[in-house]
């Protein structure tokens, strides 16, 4: 048997959801997301998150949720900012672009953006009106490359966005891994305050599926569920995405399982920091990017599961390790027992 480390969706959901969806399974409900259990998930992300004039709807993934975030706020004529590493730009087979606005990269070395890498983008995009119009900055917490951003930093891009009049959106797949860093000074309260339109990911947290849109800017509320039925992503029974979110938010599991995801990849992080290993990027959430040797990582195959991320030279490459709500300690262990024996 192997133990992988692939992903954080190839697990199942948590056994509460499991049960909740069981137990509530012949009780009749409306649909449309119209159900109870919807009803209240809703109003329990707005006690959680502070902000009870927020609106939110709920989504079955990450792509369909950017896709219609992005489609929904957007003139045919206005365009996105994104970090060259974004989601967006190379994982959605071009879905921004295929409802006709065009994405503009930043290259970062972290995955994340700043007021700073915005400004060349504005003042190359002056030529009114020969040239796309940049109108929203698409970020993740945490990032592709599993950083983070301080509360600090997203104080000055929300500041930086404002003055532009640039709509500032947050993809959450990994929202829960990205706040409960050990070393995040980020809270969801002020998340909410300060970004347009972000989203809760419930696929790589605990769930079967769904994403929670939160939209925060009242002057982009208006009609959102229009888009969201236009795009295909108004579920008859939404009731399966009612109950989920209506699981994670009680008593904060949502954010105790990411905690946990991070726990243990920090475990592994450590291990092999330890034995002298460098890594393509400093994380401290479930994602870690080790630089090994070629020779390891076809060691490592033979018990674990990963991908090779970016190749550093002849002899060594980048992989990436992901660590998921369920990562058993026994996953954890016996990776580490392999770098402690083959590294020491």
């Amino acid at each position: 048997m192997k133990f992988s480390f692939k992903n954080d969706y190839s697990e199942g959901c948590h056994p509460n959801i499991l049960q909740s969806l069981l137990l509530n399974n012949t009780d009749q409900q409306a649909g449309y997301g119209e159900d109870q259990y919807s009803l209240q998930a809703k109003e329990l992300i707005k006690e959680r998150i502070k902000s009870p004039a927020s609106e939110i709807y709920f989504v079955s993934g990450g792509t369909q949720a950017n896709l219609i975030v992005i489609s929904s706020l957007l003139k045919p004529y206005q365009c996105v900012i994104s970090a060259s590493t974004g989601h967006i730009l190379n994982n959605e087979a071009g879905a921004i672009e295929a409802t006709g606005h065009k994405v503009l990269g930043i290259e970062t070395e972290d995955g994340k953006i700043s007021p700073a890498d915005i400004i060349p983008i504005l003042e190359n995009h002056s030529n009114v009106p020969h040239q796309v119009m940049p109108k929203l900055v698409y970020i993740s917490n945490s990032t592709e490359l599993g950083t983070i951003y301080q509360a600090k930093e997203l104080e000055e891009l929300s500041a930086f966005c404002k003055e532009h009049k640039l709509y500032l959106f947050m993809d959450g797949a990994r929202l829960g891994h990205g706040l409960t860093a050990e070393i995040s000074d980020l809270t969801i309260e002020k998340v909410a305050e300060l970004t347009d339109i972000f989203y809760l990911g419930g696929t790589k947290n605990g769930a079967l599926i769904g994403e929670a849109i939160v939209i925060n800017n009242p002057a982009i509320q208006e009609d959102f569920g229009f888009n969201i039925k236009q795009k295909g992503a108004l579920l008859a029974k939404g009731r399966l995405l009612g109950i989920q979110f209506l699981e994670l938010m009680k008593n904060d599991l949502y954010f105790d399982l990411a905690k946990h995801a991070n726990q243990q990849a920090m475990k592994m992080k450590n291990t092999m920091a330890e034995r002298g290993v460098q890594f393509l990027s400093d994380t401290y959430t479930n994602q870690i990017f080790p630089v090994i040797s070629n020779e390891m990582i076809e060691i490592l195959s033979e018990k674990f599961e990963f991908y090779v991320w970016k190749k550093i030279d002849e002899k060594y490459s980048a992989i990436r390790l992901i660590t998921s709500w369920n990562t058993s300690d026994e996953a954890v262990d016996s990776f580490n027992e392999m770098i402690n024996s083959e590294l020491s």
